[in-house]
């Protein structure tokens, strides 16, 4: 185990300067003192000392498909040369290509005709869905969400994002969420299989619809006060939580019979993180809206967007000027969008991140033999969780994985002679859960290598 590392004068600088300078309200220091990053390939980032780290959380999945990926690259270097801006008020084909593809795809899957609407992120996107629910749905302000679900931190959408301290300065800008429990089998009810407990959350929600003094619903004229439930199908900041199969297959039945719409929020999980272009699919269900962002652009430019069903978005219900931003459809984003669906439909990219998924998490599960403080690990496609727990394998223990963040970051274990480091994410109810999600790209020499600095973590983790 190494000392704690310091900063080089050269980067002592330049924290000096961040800490008289910069805001730090888009800022968190997971170490002290924090790295500095001096460029990144693949799997890997270096810091100003050409250290190397091994990135096993991509971004938050904005990097699904690796650092510096030279194909999108090359897109987004092209587009430069052509066409690199314009306002979004006019067309460009590159707009109008990338909707077809998504508004296509989703007819395919779900059967349903749509259109999609652009903005600069996943929280503005947010955002424009809560436009087009309320607007549907006569101005109704109130939404069901998750408890451990996370939608952003603009103010709509803070509101349906569970974690108090995200609004507490702030408070409520119109919207405002009912939370609802997700099914987090591990830490749920003992005595029920995954598939048991995810009716048994169903059955919960559906009471409130039995009289009208659990206060949702009104018997009466058959009306909800509630517009939407907002999902994420695979929590992400919540501790990458999978739900059993049959979960939203039954939820969604309680949503249609009271007329309340489902918004699949993809922005982490979209994009063939789960081993599907959107993490919904595996749930055989109908979503009237889905929220993408992130990874659309592989991270080079700030892109997101919605695609809703035509009955909630077509130009008569939803007319020019709902909703707008300067740079929204931009050409540099859409030609790198358009580009990542070209890759990704060339060979079976579903099957490759299942088959990768699939792997890395045997290895997790042999490490949970081998280490009592791993209480669960679970994964779909390449989004894994690995939950560090106290000596009995189910007690939260989040300072021991800080110490595990800490020590990954310090950049000094040796693997087959080579000094790494590790880039972890904690994520949570609890904040004591890896969550992983590595570059979909990753090889299958680097999981192992993911695995191996893992141990080491562990390893020093249990003899400290």
């Amino acid at each position: 185990m190494s000392d704690i590392r310091i900063a080089t004068a050269e980067d002592q600088i330049l924290l000096d300067k961040e800490a008289k300078y910069c805001s730090y309200g888009d800022t968190v220091h997971y170490i002290e003192p924090p790295r500095i990053f001096s460029r990144c390939e693949g799997s890997y980032v270096w810091d100003t000392e050409d250290q190397a780290y091994l990135d096993l959380q991509m971004w938050y999945s904005a990097v699904n498909f690796g650092y510096a990926n030279p194909r999108l690259n090359n897109a987004l270097k092209q587009q430069i040369d052509t066409l690199p801006q314009i306002a979004s008020q006019y067309l460009h084909k590159g707009k109008i290509e990338l909707s077809e593809m998504i508004a296509v795809d989703a007819k395919n899957k779900f059967g349903l005709d749509g259109r999609v609407h652009f903005n600069v992120g996943g929280s503005q996107s947010i955002e424009d869905s809560l436009k087009v629910v309320r607007n549907a749905t006569n101005g109704k302000s109130l939404m069901f969400a998750f408890e451990g679900g996370y939608h952003g931190r603009t103010l709509g959408a803070s509101s349906i994002t569970s974690s108090y301290r995200y609004r507490r300065r702030y408070g409520h800008f119109g919207e405002r969420a009912q939370f609802i429990p997700f099914p987090y089998h591990f830490r749920g009810p003992k005595g029920m299989t995954k598939e048991e407990y995810g009716s048994h959350c169903v059955q919960q929600f559906a009471r409130l619809f039995e009289t009208e003094y659990n206060g949702v619903w009104d018997p009466k004229v058959g009306s909800s006060e509630y517009a939407a439930f907002y999902v994420e199908p695979i929590q992400g900041t919540g501790g990458y939580v999978i739900p059993p199969m049959n979960f939203y297959r039954e939820l969604k039945h309680v949503l249609d019979q009271h007329g309340i719409l489902m918004v699949s929020d993809e922005i982490q999980m979209g994009f063939y993180r789960t081993g599907k272009l959107w993490s919904i699919e595996h749930f055989d269900v109908q979503p009237d809206v889905i929220v993408f962002g992130k990874a659309l652009t592989n991270g080079l430019n700030p892109l997101g967007g919605i695609w809703a069903r035509e009955e909630l978005i077509n130009p008569k219900i939803f007319p020019p000027g709902s909703t707008h931003s300067t740079f929204a459809s931009n050409p540099l984003g859409t030609a790198v969008g358009l580009e990542m669906f070209k890759m990704t439909s060339e060979v079976d990219y579903g099957a490759m991140v299942m088959a990768k998924g699939k792997y890395f998490l045997e290895g997790l599960q042999d490490l949970q033999k081998r280490f009592p403080i791993i209480g669960d690990v679970d994964g779909l496609g390449l989004a894994l969780r690995c939950e560090i727990c106290g000596p009995d394998g189910f007690t939260p223990d989040k300072a021991t994985l800080d110490y595990m963040v800490e020590e990954g970051m310090k950049g000094d274990m040796i693997v087959d002679g080579q000094k790494l480091g590790l880039i972890l994410d904690v994520g949570g109810y609890y904040k004591n859960v890896i969550t992983l999600a590595p570059s979909l790209e990753i090889s299958y020499p680097e999981i192992d290598l993911g695995l191996k600095l893992l141990e080491q973590l562990l390893v020093r983790a249990t003899k400290r």
